[in-house]
């Protein structure tokens, strides 16, 4: 059982920066695929960017393409989510999912087995 601990979330102007952190425990994290989601209420959760467990390949959605990026340190048994140039559209809840597979990455939430709580990210205009 994988335990997923968000943070990082805050609020910040249009065009600012946030990293988001995933904290994981209770597992191998190096054998896990990470994923980062967002939701913003009344909508689905969306999938936002994949790493696989080397950290070799990350896959990104296209609404963030070239503004966020995906990484992690399996010494550290984190994985993080770069946020640049950020858009009021970014405003979501975030969170991170776990899958361990030996598969490349994941871009479906219910690929995923473990979810952390969530952390607020809000961009103001």
């Amino acid at each position: 059982q994988v335990q997923l601990v968000e943070s990082g979330g805050g609020l910040v102007q249009a065009g600012g920066s946030l990293r988001l952190s995933c904290a994981a425990s209770g597992g191998t994290f190096r054998l896990y695929v990470m994923g980062w989601f967002r939701q913003d209420p009344g909508k689905e959760r969306e999938f936002v960017a994949t790493i696989s467990a080397s950290g070799g390949t990350t896959y990104v959605a296209d609404s963030v393409k070239g503004r966020f990026t995906i990484s992690r340190d399996n010494a550290k048994n984190t994985a993080y989510l770069e946020m640049n140039s950020l858009k009021p559209e970014d405003t979501a809840v975030y969170y991170c999912a776990a899958k361990a597979s030996f598969r490349t990455m994941f871009t479906t939430r219910d690929d995923y087995q473990f979810w952390g709580r969530g952390t607020q990210v809000t961009v103001s205009s």
